[in-house]
Order: structure tokens, then C-alpha cells, then sequence
């Protein structure tokens, strides 16, 4: 179906589009979600996971971005997802950045966009979780973010995040602190060591104030300059900082900056101008990053895995690098709304090739394996 929708989809501005696809996405879920359930219905008990305390039936999400003000979170359920991410969140209510601000480069099946964290605000999307009438069937993560306001100094964006994390913690299953949005005026600030660990303090004793031990805070990073990290100590510095805060998980990665791996002309990337790169393009650097991620914490730091996922295949990958879950937003735009099912099945059937009886059984074999290549001159030669 989606393959006849998708070029008259296509035919309206990315953003046009993605409105006409949630208001829709929205009216099914108000009349009869779970008339669309048994299409969309793979179950596989290797899929399952327990992370956080929390059932995974699943390890496919939905990416933050998608859903910024929790409006489809029972959809995202009856479609198959796993889990949900919404957000980001900000304290304030912001519009975003001037239209156009999304775009999609086909030939590169990516999307550029420069949103600009416009959402309804901390207090509306609280409000919309609180009203709902039905309980979650699947874990719902809420990303956070400072409000875009170029006037907050650095004191008063902790203040803003904490007061974000007030409100909307106790609706939350797990949080995730948006550190490295590159698509507003003050890019990527949390994610330098020394205001990480401003941010996580905050954070973190307003989560002790609000007796939310049990929440998972997870930090979301920016994606590596090239699919070859080897060492990087500026990021070494910031992972050694969230942990020394016994954060409990990581998200790799957010879109990226620059125009690396792109086969759109010149011409075009000048028209569109600055955003952030999603898609199959940013894959191999997030999956680079959940590979170093996972090496560094020895395997004992959740990690959820985000950049170019759109097949069995590239699940597959990131979780071999060391995720324990995925997620997919781009891969959902070319792909449609039948991709989270093709990727549980074909997701199944890998770990049942490769004689693995569940998803923590893969998890990291990939990363585990390339440090033994790096370490012994022989093993690099041997048969995969």
C-alpha cells in the first residue's frame, strides 16, 4: 500500500507531508487502533528483552523526533514499535525554525532537517499524557531538550532542563537528555564535558527529589566525523563523565552537521543549506559510535542504537556493534509504516541463523569480535 501512497507523499514538502501522515495516524487512533494491530503483528519470543526493569516485547523504537508532543504514542504501539521515544521536549512552548526546514535528498533515501526543537512545551505534552485513557502496552521514553532561547545562559538552560525533567519524569518510562541537537543557535553546548556534568547533577538530584531512582536518564551524543573511530578524547571525556554519574544508558547518535557519504549535487546541499543528516548515509558513523560506546563501558551500559536503520540488515548490524536496542525515523519516511514488521521478522530469522536464542545474546558479538582482530594479527585473518 505505502509504495502507491509514498510518490503522491512525496510530491508535498517533507514537512507537509509528515503533517498529512500524523493527522491521519492520529484519526486511527482515536476511531480503531487496534483495527491496524494484527496487520502490523510479529511476535518472537528472541525478540524479547528486559532492560531498566522494563519489558521490551521488542527491540525496534521509534527515533525522537517523530512524535514531538506525544500525540501518536498508542499508534506507535499498534503498529509494532517496541518502545517510543517523543520529544524533544522544552520547558517553553517554541515554534522552531522559519519554513522550509525538512527535506528529503531520494537519491540519498536521507532527510536534512533544521526543526529547531519546535514543540507545544513541557506543560501541554504533560498534560496530554496525563488525559490519556488508556494504559501504555509498550515502554515510552521522553526526550528532553533546553528551550531554544539564545538569552539562557548556561546556569539558566540547567534550570530549564531541570524544570522539564520535573514535569514530565513521573509520565515517563525512561528520559533521554538531548545534549547534542546541531539545529539550533546554541548546537551543541551539553555535550562539552564541563556542562554535562552541570546538567547531570541537576538532573539527577531532582530525580532523587521526585523518588524516581528506578527512571532510566539516558544521554543522547552526537555522531563521529568518520565511521573509523578509533579514539577520540574529547568524546572519551564526555562518556567519562556521564558514567561517573552512573547514567544508564547512551543513545548513538543524533543527526549530523555535515554533508559527508552524499551523492545529491552540489546545487542541491547549497539550496537546502544547514541541518541535521539522517538516514542511511550517518549509518556506519552511529554504528561506529555503539561499537565504541560499547567497548568503553565493557558492555554494561545500555545503548540504543539510531542512524540508518531501515532493514533487518542494519538492525542487525547496530545490535552486533553493541545496541541493545534501535531505533528508526527516516527508514519509516521511505520505507513506511510496514518497516517495523519487516524488521522483527527478518531480525528473527538472523538471530536463528546465527544460532543466537535472543537479542542479548548478539549484542556486542561484532565489537567483541573486532578487538580480538585488533589484538591478535591472526585473528584478522581467520574465517568470519
Amino acid at each position: 500500500m505505502y509504495r502507491f501512497l509514498r510518490p503522491l507523499l512525496f510530491q508535498m514538502g517533507a514537512e507537509e507531508a509528515h503533517s498529512l501522515a500524523t493527522g491521519t495516524a492520529q484519526l486511527v487512533q482515536r476511531l480503531r487502533p487496534e483495527a491496524v494491530e494484527p496487520v502490523f503483528r510479529f511476535e518472537d519470543a528472541t525478540l524479547y528483552q528486559n532492560i531498566w526493569g522494563l519489558d521490551f516485547k521488542n527491540p525496534i523504537g521509534l527515533a525522537a523526533g517523530f512524535d514531538k508532543n506525544a500525540q501518536l504514542v498508542r499508534f506507535w504501539e499498534a503498529l509494532g514499535f517496541g518502545f517510543s521515544e517523543v520529544g524533544s521536549v522544552t520547558a517553553r512552548a517554541a515554534e522552531g525554525n522559519a519554513r522550509p526546514r525538512a527535506f528529503r535528498l531520494t537519491e540519498d533515501r536521507a532527510l536534512i532537517n533544521r526543526m529547531g526543537l519546535g514543540n507545544e512545551g513541557a506543560n501541554a505534552v504533560a498534560r496530554r499524557l496525563e488525559d490519556a485513557n488508556a494504559p501504555r502496552t509498550a515502554p515510552m521514553g521522553l526526550n528532553i531538550a533546553r528551550t531554544p532561547d539564545p538569552s539562557l545562559t548556561s546556569a539558566d538552560a540547567v534550570e530549564d532542563y531541570r524544570q522539564t525533567f520535573h514535569r514530565l519524569a513521573p509520565l515517563a518510562d525512561y528520559v533521554t537528555l538531548n545534549v547534542s541537537c546541531p539545529n539550533t543557535e546554541t548546537g551543541r553546548t551539553f555535550e562539552e564535558p564541563h556542562a554535562l556534568d552541570a546538567l547531570l547533577e541537576a538532573i539527577l538530584a531532582e530525580r532523587r527529589r521526585l523518588r524516581l531512582d528506578d527512571l532510566p536518564v539516558l544521554v543522547k551524543l552526537s555522531p563521529p566525523e568518520t565511521d573509523r573511530l578509533l579514539y577520540d578524547s574529547a568524546l572519551d571525556d564526555t562518556i567519562a563523565v556521564a558514567r561517573a554519574h552512573g547514567v544508564d544508558g547512551f543513545v548513538a547518535a543524533n543527526t549530523a552537521p555535515d554533508r559527508a557519504g552524499l551523492t545529491a549535487s552540489p546545487e542541491r546541499l547549497a539550496e537546502i543549506g544547514a541541518g541535521g543528516l539522517s538516514g542511511p548515509p550517518v549509518a556506519g558513523r552511529s554504528t561506529a559510535l555503539v561499537r565504541y560506546l560499547y567497548r568503553l563501558t565493557e558492555g554494561r551500559v545500555p545503548i540504543i542504537g539510531v542512524g540508518g536503520v531501515d532493514s533487518a540488515e542494519a538492525a542487525y548490524e547496530k545490535i552486533r556493534a553493541g545496541a541493545s536496542l534501535v531505533q528508526l525515523y527516516t527508514g519509516l519516511v521511505y520505507e513506511g509504516p510496514n518497516l517495523v514488521k519487516r524488521i522483527k521478522e527478518g531480525l528473527a530469522e538472523r538471530l536463528a541463523e546465527d544460532g543466537f536464542g535472543s537479542v542479548p545474546a548478539a549484542v556486542g558479538t561484532a565489537a567483541e569480535q573486532r578487538r580480538d582482530e585488533a589484538t591478535d594479527p591472526e585473528a584478522a585473518h581467520a574465517p568470519a
